[in-house]
């Protein structure tokens, strides 16, 4: 039977020491003014150039990050397959949006995508494509097309290519790749290229993966359309479910730009558009492949339940979980113990250059009502579990 608070299978990979260490760092992230105070010092230290390895490496970096290169992280996907876990390996660099820092990002993407093709422990590859354009082009191509000028158009025409160049060549490896969401001024230009890619690649079964981020309101309708220009295209979706990482910022930019709230009204809105996303693709699993990526147990029981009441083989390759490496261990090893496919995302960078993403996991342990606090409940299960299988039994 499925348990999320089965400790043992959760952390059998992980020592006294690793479980103590997570402990320390999930206690120091559950307070809102050590985690705002450490993201505005380390703003600080990126702009004077101040060396913050010394600190984050031992902390944040080791418990949510693979490591600098591609190569530094076989040995978390080697731990991950010995609990039948495969890894999604994540450039998660956040350079400046230069031409330098853009080519550096695409030409690292394309090893990643390559290293998967000869790593079959790699389930997926993903790329953030606000990495390989700027703000500026995304958010206007999204949002004033129309009003882009000459150069702006041979720039958004650059980004293509670029863009379509990373889906041909996880076509040609046969590859999976996840084309990542972002904020709501960039999307609707993303999804309209990860629509283009998905009828060009996904000719034969799922290799483009457009995200979808079921705290907006209108992806239940996209999702429709895209279900249905498949079936008129002939074209296999893939369909990857997030709640959704910006709200406040989305929220206060409606707000200030003067256009509707993209947002649903609260959470259990956003669980039910959530879970109606889920229902949706397995009742169309035939025509479509779906990557589920949450830490909310709720979710992960109901669409393990749905995968039983339909039929389906728990390992079919259509379906798979997914959490953070460093996060819902309970949730994945618990999983994947069952016969479910589950994959870790493994973020990779040098720590200046993954520090934003390192921000925002402390921010999302802090600011996810419960997480922090399931994290260290199950940490402090686990510690207790083994300090009493450890104690020497007494008898008359």
């Amino acid at each position: 039977m499925l348990d999320f608070n089965n400790t043992e299978i959760a952390f059998a990979s992980k020592s006294k020491s690793e479980l103590k260490n997570a402990y320390l760092l999930f206690s120091v992230m559950k307070h809102p003014g050590i985690v705002r105070l450490g993201k505005l010092a380390s703003q600080i230290a990126l702009k004077i150039h101040f060396p913050l390895a010394w600190i984050v490496k031992p902390t944040l970096y080791k418990q949510f990050v693979g490591g600098e290169t591609l190569q530094d992280c076989t040995k978390y996907i080697e731990q991950l397959k010995r609990a039948n876990v495969k890894a999604t390996l994540d450039y998660s660099a956040e350079s400046e949006q230069t031409p330098d820092g853009i080519q550096a990002t695409l030409e690292e993407t394309i090893r990643s995508i390559d290293f998967a093709k000869e790593t079959p422990d790699i389930a997926y590859a993903v790329f953030k494509p606000s990495t390989i354009t700027t703000d500026d082009i995304l958010s206007k191509a999204s949002e004033k097309k129309e009003k882009l000028t000459v150069e702006e158009i041979k720039e958004f025409r650059e980004f293509r290519e670029r863009f379509m160049q990373l889906c041909e060549r996880a076509y040609h490896n046969n590859v999976r790749i996840l084309v990542d969401a972002e904020d709501y001024c960039f999307q609707d230009a993303i999804d309209e290229l990860t629509d283009e890619a998905m009828r060009r690649f996904n000719k034969e079964r799922a290799i483009v993966f457009a995200t979808l981020q079921m705290y907006r309101h209108d992806r239940m309708p996209y999702l429709r359309r895209i279900y249905d220009d498949a079936v008129e295209k002939n074209y296999y979706p893939g369909i990857k479910f997030v709640r959704g990482a910006y709200m406040e910022e989305e929220r206060k930019r409606a707000e200030l730009m003067g256009y509707p709230d993209p947002i649903c009204k609260n959470k259990q809105e956003t669980d039910e558009n959530f879970d109606a996303g889920v229902q949706f693709v397995i009742e169309h699993i035939d025509r479509m492949e779906l990557f589920m990526g949450t830490h909310n147990e709720t979710s992960n029981y109901k669409l393990a339940s749905l995968i039983d009441a339909y039929k389906l083989d728990r390992n079919t390759p259509r379906i798979y979980f997914s959490q953070l490496l460093g996060m819902s261990d309970n949730i994945s090893f618990n999983l994947t113990h069952a016969g479910y496919n589950v994959t870790k995302y493994v973020p990779y960078a040098k720590v200046r250059d993954v520090l934003p993403y390192l921000l925002r996991r402390a921010e999302e342990n802090t600011s996810v009502a419960g997480q922090t606090g399931r994290e260290l409940r199950m940490l402090k299960a686990e510690m207790g579990r083994r300090k009493k299988s450890a104690s020497p039994t007494y008898s008359n």
